[in-house]
């Protein structure tokens, strides 16, 4: 059913009647307000006076019977007319990711509706400036699609000239000549059309792109089972090996979803990523696709919001994690593209949610299906599929049919003894560059640290720099500007003198960041085109699109960056990737260091070798016989068992829910006594007979401890790990624990400086 418009119209009353509403503001209640007008529904905008601000709340309850003194009650100030009404599914949602991430149903309102100052004029222009963009985009869209049938015409004309006059392949080859034809024909009469149109409001229905989508066997036999999954109302894990086609998938999916007037939102975890996926999605749904993440314009999200809400025969929507909060509705199909990654799990600030898992809270929600897609399924979700909770389906076959990258290690240390190394470089990873692009074919080069070097020491004492805000190492950055030290944790910067302010001994770099490896590879391959591809260039969006672009058009022959450069794309001419330091990607201090590690490779090897090409994925590390390295080619079997019974073995997750309290306070004493005194109220809770099975069961509860990073931002930090099972009583037990830690902080007199972290990353 389409959700529409409302009257606005209310009718003043004599009697006053109550409210309840949700405020932007970490609430543990909903307060009461007075109404003097009848007709007010949930989901109602009103204007409040709460501790004497102003603010716009949500309606969340009518007709309400305050157990308070109704003298005390306020009026509300006005109700917000012209803004929209919020649908019930979407108040279900904040409920239920408050509930399961232990925050205020109030913080995540705050998310789903951030403040925008945008005039509902400013909104209309430059929906009008978009669309008569968007029109030019289509229409060259259309035109590509002609010169694409023109060359398939061509070839189908060429191999008709060789047939032999009367033969079966003549007929079938003429056959095909007059069907191309008639699709050329329509694509013209389309572009014509199109062309003609002057009104730039034309729907976009009218102009739609319909780039047919032909899947492989081995997609046709997946999609099927796919389908048996949905039938059986069950989310679906792809499991699908890079290069296999999932995306195709997906949007045979969604444009069956849409045929039926129902709603598409497909998850991407990185703005990168959606902005390639977007051109991609383009040629299929046209004008149709909506886009949302923070990488676009305040004007252009309301506007998107505004488009989805007044959809009425179906709508796709490409996004990151915050798009699970737009104004969904008859949604049909949700896609979580690359749900092992990372950044679905929000850090700060509340709600610390993780988009995978809110999703599939969505489609219960609206009774969808979801499928969720991996070439490196996370623990949890392999967990959900082995015990009967989603179905699997697996991809294993690349849909150009070339075959997996070959793997070859690179001991740095061995090299360095034999003078094996130039810089970065090892000589074995130089003439493997060499080689390919000699060929003809492309490089990326994957760093996991950004700047020119990572830290900074001082030759004398050795002293090393550190930023005066957090317990972290300054990193050295150069641009054209010069050279400068910059924190990655706050920001701070500071200008670089090569000397130590200690005892004015030179400064050193330590290790190499992308930047150095940049200029390395320059000097190294002088006639390489080259380009640099981290969070610094990401942060431009032109920029970055422009690297993407040039790099998938072959214009670009060494690209370098950091971990985004593992994500989804695709490049056709892609030969050789390759891992400078991989030891930096094991460090880690964490129980999901391994799984990480092994997701990141996997997928970054999945980069090469997409077409007809055999790709080779170099790997330099000083650590050779990490069994992360001997588990890239078994990931997918019985090793996969071994990993998850060690998970088992120590109570990790997917064995059971791990909840992170953090500590943050400008004196560490206070940070230390404080973490100190919650641990021994949680550990007393937590170790008794009704939360242990048996005395032999580990205490629930770690800490607090300093993490390795123990200072960011004049802050001090003091972390308590709290490891709860999986069972029936894990509900109670987490309204328990978020209980003690609100009462906590009021008999401390300690608000504002915990936070709550469900399911951390």
């Amino acid at each position: 059913m389409v959700r529409r418009r409302q009257s606005d119209r209310r009718i003043l009353t004599n009697n006053p009647s109550y409210i309840q509403v949700i405020l932007p503001l970490k609430l543990e209640w909903e307060p009461f307000y007075r109404v003097e007008e009848s007709g007010v529904t949930i989901g109602d905008r009103a204007r409040v006076i709460f501790a004497g601000k102003q603010y716009i709340a949500v309606v969340s309850a009518v007709n309400a019977q305050p157990e308070i003194d109704l003298k005390k009650i306020m009026p509300i100030v006005t109700l917000e007319r012209e803004m929209e009404r919020v649908l019930p599914e979407e108040i279900e949602l904040w409920r239920q990711v408050a509930d399961y991430y232990l925050c205020t149903v109030g913080e995540v309102y705050k998310a789903a509706y951030p403040a925008m100052k945008v005039t509902l004029e400013e909104a209309r222009a430059a929906a009008l400036a978009k669309a008569r963009e968007r029109r030019q985009r289509l229409l060259l869209s259309m035109n590509a699609k002609v010169d694409r049938i023109r060359g398939r015409l061509a070839k189908k004309q060429a191999l008709a000239e060789k047939s032999k006059p009367g033969t079966k392949a003549f007929y079938t080859h003429q056959q095909g000549l007059e069907k191309i034809q008639k699709e050329l024909q329509t694509a013209l009469d389309a572009v014509l059309a199109y062309e003609n149109a002057q009104n730039d409001a034309v729907p976009a229905e009218e102009f739609e792109i319909h780039e047919s989508v032909v899947l492989s066997e081995a997609q046709e036999k997946a999609y099927g089972e796919i389908m048996s999954g949905f039938a059986e109302r069950k989310p679906v894990l792809l499991h699908g090996v890079t290069g296999s086609g999932k995306t195709q998938i997906y949007i045979k999916l969604a444009q069956e979803t849409l045929a039926r007037g129902l709603g598409v939102l497909y998850l991407v975890p990185e703005i990168a990523l959606s902005r390639q996926l977007q051109d991609r999605l383009f040629e299929h749904f046209g004008e149709r696709l909506l886009v949302f993440h923070s990488g676009e314009s305040a004007v252009s999200r309301r506007n998107t919001a505004e488009a989805i809400r007044i959809a009425s025969a179906g709508y796709i929507v490409l996004g990151t994690r915050s798009s699970l909060f737009l104004p969904h509705h008859d949604l049909g199909l949700i896609v979580v593209d690359e749900e092992h990654d990372n950044s679905y799990k929000q850090d700060s600030p509340a709600p610390r949610y993780n988009g995978r898992d809110s999703a599939l809270m969505l489609s219960m929600i609206h009774k969808s299906n979801i499928i969720l897609g991996s070439a490196t399924p996370s623990f949890e979700e392999s967990y959900n599929c082995l015990t009967g909770r989603h179905i699997p389906v697996r991809l294993t076959e690349r849909y150009h049919g070339a075959q997996d990258s070959e793997i070859q290690i690179i001991d740095t240390k061995a090299e360095r003894r034999k003078k094996g190394m130039e810089g970065s470089f090892s000589r074995k990873l130089i003439e493997a560059v060499r080689q390919t692009l000699a060929q003809g074919q492309q490089v990326m080069l994957l760093r996991s640290r950004r700047a020119w070097a990572p830290a900074l020491q001082c030759e004398s004492c050795g002293e090393i720099v550190k930023c005066p805000h957090c317990n972290v190492s300054l990193t050295l950055h150069k641009n054209a500007s010069g050279e400068f030290m910059a924190c990655h944790y706050c920001g701070y910067k500071a200008a670089f003198s090569g000397t130590c302010g200690k005892c004015s001994g030179q400064l050193k770099g330590l290790g190499a960041g992308t930047q150095k490896i940049e200029e390395e590879a320059a000097a190294l391959f002088p006639t390489a085109r080259i380009a640099r591809l981290d969070s610094d260039t990401y942060a431009d969006k032109k920029q970055e699109n422009a690297i993407i672009k040039d790099f998938a058009a072959g214009k670009i022959d060494i690209l370098i960056g950091t971990q985004m450069l593992a994500k989804g794309f695709d490049f056709s001419n892609l030969s050789l990737v390759a891992v400078i330091a991989a030891d930096t990607l094991l460090g880690m201090q964490d129980f999901r260091a391994d799984e990480k590690a092994l997701q990141l490779l996997e997928q970054f090897r999945g980069r090469c070798g997409r077409r007809e090409h055999k790709g080779l994925f170099i790997i330099q590390t000083s650590q050779p016989e990490h069994p992360v390295y001997s588990r890239l080619n078994e990931s997918a079997g019985s090793d996969l068992q071994d990993m998850l019974q060690e998970r088992h073995d120590f109570n990790f997750p997917p064995f059971s829910r791990i909840i992170e309290i953090t500590f943050r306070d400008k004196y560490e004493d206070r940070a230390q006594r404080m973490a100190f005194k919650l641990a021994g109220m949680l550990s007393r809770h937590f170790s008794s007979g009704s939360v242990r099975r048996t005395a032999l069961d580990a205490s629930p509860v770690t800490g607090p401890y300093a993490p390795v990073v123990d200072k960011v931002a004049d802050e001090y930090i003091r972390t308590i790990r709290v490891s709860l099972k999986k069972d029936r009583n894990l509900r109670s037990h987490k309204s328990a624990l978020r209980e003690m830690i609100a009462t906590f902080e009021k008999a401390e007199k300690y608000t504002g400086h915990i936070s709550i972290d469900v399911d951390p990353a």
